[in-house]
């Protein structure tokens, strides 16, 4: 276990899909990564905790318009953003989130405050009416780009399964290869502090064109969890990822003993024997920095305290990495 001193390490994610189209999209959705990383790894070396980092670096990807959480978040079936959060502090073992909230502009803010609360999960209108007593003004995250894929799926009478992991703007080079298989939104965030403590944060806009009601992993401990040990965000088929509980999965290993990459690995394993389709990850309290990916690109970001790296080159046959 990491005690105070330690070289504070920060993992942060936008999803997992099939590939980029062209070296435009990656560098676009890198230098977004990019932003956010330096960012929250300023708070750390500020002295702030893994909790903190964790908010700002959820917090920005939640006010990016590229990534399906916060402002990019896809519409379901019945054109309604519904979004989903969860924060969990490894000191205290605590796991907070909200469910399925509208007119939020960061649902992350709201799974902070339940942090401190007596109930610490709501879902719709339990989170709705937590926005109305913290005095925090309506804000409708719809944006043109989200509507009009909407609008284009609604014609097609909602024939794919999922919305695109990242919108599609004005540069054609960021709408992914395989449309088929390129949608799985989410962001997340992984911080180890100065003082040896961990945090996990996760927010997401849903799969896009699903059932009204559906409730993602993000806002369970399936897809966030951490312990003093480790912490681990999840990101790809939310049902998944909830069938492996796989953040869970992960953390109590390490905790039981098991180094965090075998960790990963041994649950990727597991998870692709009954073809799984996911990506996660994670920190833990040396301060190693792991993923897996099991969805073709990861889309993550990491500061191992020497310099930034990523993980959008690195294709599928690499399942597991080390930053």
């Amino acid at each position: 276990m990491a005690t105070e001193g330690t070289q504070p390490k920060l993992i942060i994610h936008g999803g997992a899909g099939s590939s980029l189209k062209g070296k435009g999209g990656a560098e676009a959705v890198r230098q977004s990564l990019y932003s956010v990383v330096e960012d929250a790894y300023a708070l750390l070396l500020a002295g702030a905790s893994a909790s903190e980092a964790v908010i700002r670096g959820c917090q920005l990807l939640e006010d990016d318009p590229r990534f399906n959480a916060g402002i990019g978040s896809v519409l379901q079936s019945d054109g309604q953003i519904r979004m989903s959060a969860a924060l969990m502090d490894g000191l205290k073992q605590r796991f907070s989130g909200v469910i399925n909230v509208s007119r939020a502009q960061h649902p992350i803010g709201l799974a902070e405050f339940l942090q401190s609360a007596q109930d610490r999960v709501l879902s719709d209108h339990g989170a709705a009416e937590l926005l109305r007593e913290l005095q925090l003004p309506p804000f409708d995250p719809m944006t043109e780009l989200r509507l009009q894929e909407w609008i284009q799926e609604r014609q097609g009478n909602f024939t794919r399964r999922m919305a695109d992991i990242v919108a599609v703007d004005p540069v054609p080079e960021l709408v992914f290869q395989d449309e088929s298989t390129a949608r799985r939104g989410t962001i997340g965030v992984v911080a180890l502090d100065s003082a040896g403590h961990l945090a996990a944060g996760t927010s997401t806009g849903g799969k896009g064109f699903e059932r009204i009601g559906r409730v993602s992993d993000s806002a369970m401990p399936a897809g966030n969890y951490a312990t003093a040990e480790a912490a681990v965000s999840c990101t790809g088929i939310g049902e998944d990822i909830i069938d492996e509980c796989l953040a869970a999965r992960i953390v109590v290993r390490v905790t039981d003993g098991l180094p965090l990459l075998s960790a990963f690995e041994r649950s990727f394993t597991e998870a692709q024997q009954r073809q799984r389709d996911f990506g996660a990850i994670g920190l833990d309290a040396t301060g190693t920095i792991a993923w897996g990916n099991a969805s073709g690109i990861l889309l993550a970001a990491y500061h191992n305290g020497e310099q930034i790296g990523d993980t959008l080159d690195i294709s599928r046959e690499k399942t597991f990495g080390v930053g």
